[in-house]
């Protein structure tokens, strides 16, 4: 969801900048603010006791995280930590509650948003849960097209191999073997360790 921003910081949202690698928030910190990135990536996971890392979403410049638990008053599921240089607003949930009852139009753009991403949750799921590399991997490339809007070209896929791993739940390993497979079979390209998808 993006909300002006000229009309959050008149409703009193700072804007910081964080660097590369900084966590904006940990799992099981209690929701106080509502997070709109005006630059920059951010990153949403879980860990697991092991340490692997499974990548729940990615947020990039206009999109807003980290909503649900402010309505729920519930501590955040995941880990946001920010990807590249990026700068946020932050606005406190109290005043995003009140921009909330005084634009009804934001509601239900936050309603379309909620449903877009469970949407995506359900299809991540069903992915994870087939047991081939290959479907979550293609699971994956397909959705990162979609979301870019380029479905019928074929795209660079901007992951390294971790990456994907930490997306689609395997062993990096596993990817990169999968992909080799794949490049065989034709389904990607890998040029210069770049996939082409």
């Amino acid at each position: 969801m993006q909300i002006n921003a000229d009309l959050l910081i008149t409703w009193g949202a700072v804007a910081r900048k964080f660097k590369k690698g900084e966590f904006i928030f940990h799992e099981g910190d209690h929701p106080r603010f509502y997070y709109q990135i005006l630059e920059g990536t951010v990153k949403m996971f879980n860990t697991n006791l092991e340490g692997k890392e499974f990548t729940q979403m990615e947020f990039k410049s206009g999109h807003s995280f980290g909503e649900p638990p402010l309505f729920i008053d519930e501590s955040y599921p995941s880990t946001a930590v920010v990807c590249t240089d990026s700068i946020i607003l932050k606005l406190s949930k109290e005043k995003f509650l009140e921009i909330l009852d005084q634009y009804p139009a934001f509601q239900k753009q936050l309603i379309t948003l909620f449903a877009k991403r469970i949407y995506s949750k359900s299809i991540t799921a069903r992915e994870i849960i087939n047991n081939t590399p290959e479907t979550r991997i293609m699971g994956f490339l397909n959705d990162f097209k979609k979301k870019s809007s380029r479905e019928n070209e074929k795209i660079e896929i901007p992951y390294t191999r971790q990456e994907i791993a930490n997306y689609t739940g395997l062993r990096v390993e596993t990817v990169i073997r999968t992909l080799t497979k794949m490049k065989t079979k034709k389904i990607v390209q890998i040029v210069d360790r770049k996939l082409i998808y």
